[in-house]
């Protein structure tokens, strides 16, 4: 059939199987861009008179995407950045019908998104992640469950991991090795350096561990044998913050921010650090130095005698 006689809802299965096995975008963005684009798919269905076929997909004017937002708005999507996203996600899916079938929509492609607000990490002090590691181990009752709580924090902050990337680590890491191979976002590897800090921590937590550790088991057990979540990983932050008196914004991916900031600030350099976070772009990285540029602002404000 014609990419244009073709249902949009057919187009849309085949976008996203191209982004999940072509191109292997994680399933989280994969789900993004199923709720976000079918949600618009959905819109254009339900005000037209037929199902909507690639040649209307093509016509869309501009004026009928901000109608779309405008609905979503409505729904309570009101933050910026979520109508920025879904608008980013429908520009994807219309670069792909332009180069996977001829179907051009210049206008919908040039459309710019909400002004969003531009906004920095919030990693913690170098003080309050201490406090936050040296905590970890007094929250539990089980002293299996405090050393694997010390071992997945300090690991975080020690690496620069994501949680989700932390959590995946298999049990044959025993001993703990000098280097972690980490299978990131967009299944990109990179080479993580363990600092004797993180390998004494992982070890300690796996000869008090009383589940047996291998290949097929997860590093990072839960209480009753299964794998530890990113939810339980969330709620200890959440306790510890409220011990000690932190922002919400203290949570797990604070510590990863943390990591890249405080390398930073003692003289780390942008590209090495770019390759620890497994970040592709450097202007992701860039944004660690705003950060660092507003703590020296602050200090000077308080620290200087005419400030």
């Amino acid at each position: 059939m014609n990419a244009s006689d073709t249902p949009a809802t057919d187009l849309f299965s085949d976008f996203l199987e191209h982004i999940e096995k072509e191109r292997g975008m994680s399933a989280h963005t994969v789900t993004g861009y199923r709720h976000d684009i079918g949600s618009f798919v959905g819109f254009l269905n339900r005000n037209n008179p037929k199902p909507v076929t690639g040649q209307d997909l093509e016509a869309v004017h501009p004026r009928r995407v901000r109608s779309w937002l405008a609905e979503r708005r409505e729904d309570g999507a009101d933050a910026a950045a979520t109508l920025a996203r879904a608008l980013s996600a429908l520009r994807a899916f219309y670069r792909w019908l332009d180069v996977a079938h001829g179907l051009e929509n210049a206008k919908l492609l040039a459309m710019s998104g909400p002004k969003l607000k531009s906004r920095l990490p919030r990693p913690t002090s170098e003080e309050d992640t201490a406090n936050l590691i040296a905590l970890a181990g007094d929250m539990q009752e089980e002293p299996w469950l405090g050393a694997r709580d010390t071992a997945l924090l300090t690991l975080i902050y020690a690496g620069g991991l994501r949680i989700s990337e932390a959590l995946s680590l298999t049990g044959d890491l025993t001993p703990a090795p000098a280097e972690l191979r980490i299978l990131g976002k967009r299944n990109k590897v990179r080479i993580i350096p363990l600092m004797d800090v993180a390998r004494n921590a992982m070890d300690a937590y796996a000869k008090l561990c009383p589940y047996k550790m291998g290949a097929e088991t997860p590093f990072f057990f839960a209480v009753r044998g299964g794998p530890m979540r990113p939810r339980a990983a969330q709620a200890l932050m959440q306790q510890l913050r409220g011990a000690l008196g932190l922002p919400e914004s203290a949570t797990p991916h604070a510590l990863r921010h943390a990591f890249a900031s405080h390398l930073l600030a003692h003289g780390g350099d942008l590209r090495s650090i770019q390759a620890l976070m497994g970040h592709a772009s450097p202007s992701t990285t860039q944004v660690y130095l705003g950060v660092e540029d507003a703590r020296l602002t602050r200090a000077h404000k308080l620290a200087h005698p005419r400030a």
